[in-house]
């Protein structure tokens, strides 16, 4: 029970650090900004997500097999490639999702990159839950209070790196014409995840840790494949470097955010 708590407690200092980030829509300015402004928010975040796929994904994937007396890089590549196809499958099927034929080529562009956009980082928040439940059931299980403090810390880490996380789903989906609000509950739904995902894991720690390795890298995969297919091809459309220089800003935030917090 105290596992549970603790865990419900970590996980939702994740969520709500996920919708403080959404929220950053509401100061942003009204319809109508410029292409420049839309390029520069999906390089962000392209950026974001290319630095918490490696700090926050794949070294850990590779830590914690290793950690299992596993071979590190095989269910980080492993996980990584099955992530990459099944977002592949994914984007093959996405215009089954929004079939409508009358929509501008534009519209059915900004839908799927949305689309996908939301399921790779809420495939992301899912590991990331899981992670933040079983360090609390680990801590719970053995009553120690140098693990405890440790699972405090790991989720503190994550919900201040969730925040930009937020910010790189809430902005790009207002950019392509939804409302304010729609975009703060699209990002804060992204957050969602991570409490179910924590209480469900420490409900079953014995059988999740081992799979852990492989979801991690999944998820990176998945997010990788958004960030090559969707956004920085949309980030570079038209002259100048304002989406490099997103890109570049995302992936500094994010990586120092990662590195200083990990």
């Amino acid at each position: 029970m105290n596992g549970l708590l603790w865990a419900a407690a970590g996980t939702g200092f994740t969520f709500t650090m996920t919708a403080l980030g959404a929220a950053v829509v509401f100061f942003m300015k009204k319809e109508g900004s410029s292409d420049k402004v839309q390029r520069a928010f999906l390089g962000f975040a392209a950026g974001v997500m290319i630095a918490a796929s490696v700090w926050s994904l794949l070294i850990p994937a590779i830590d914690e097999a290793e950690s299992l007396g596993k071979i590190g890089w095989v269910p980080a590549a492993g996980g990584f490639g099955i992530g990459v196809m099944f977002l592949m499958l994914l984007d093959k099927l996405m215009p089954y999702f929004h079939p409508e034929p009358d929509r501008e080529e534009g519209v059915r562009n900004g839908l799927k990159r949305s689309s996908l956009l939301i399921f790779a980082i809420t495939l992301h928040n899912i590991p990331e839950g899981m992670a933040v439940g079983l360090a609390f059931a680990l801590a719970a299980q053995n009553e120690n209070s140098v693990m405890l403090a440790s699972a405090i810390a790991l989720a503190l880490g994550m919900g201040i790196q969730n925040f930009p996380e937020g910010a790189a789903i809430a902005l790009p989906i207002r950019q392509s014409g939804l409302s304010r609000k729609k975009s703060f509950l699209f990002g804060m739904s992204s957050g969602l995840v991570e409490p179910v995902f924590g209480l469900i894991t420490v409900l079953i720690a014995g059988t999740v840790q081992a799979l852990l390795p492989w979801l991690l890298a999944f998820a990176a995969g998945a997010m990788f494949y958004v960030v090559v297919e969707e956004l920085i091809p949309e980030a570079h459309l038209g002259e100048g470097h304002i989406g490099t220089v997103g890109v570049m800003l995302g992936f500094l935030i994010m990586m120092i955010l990662d590195v200083a917090l990990g």
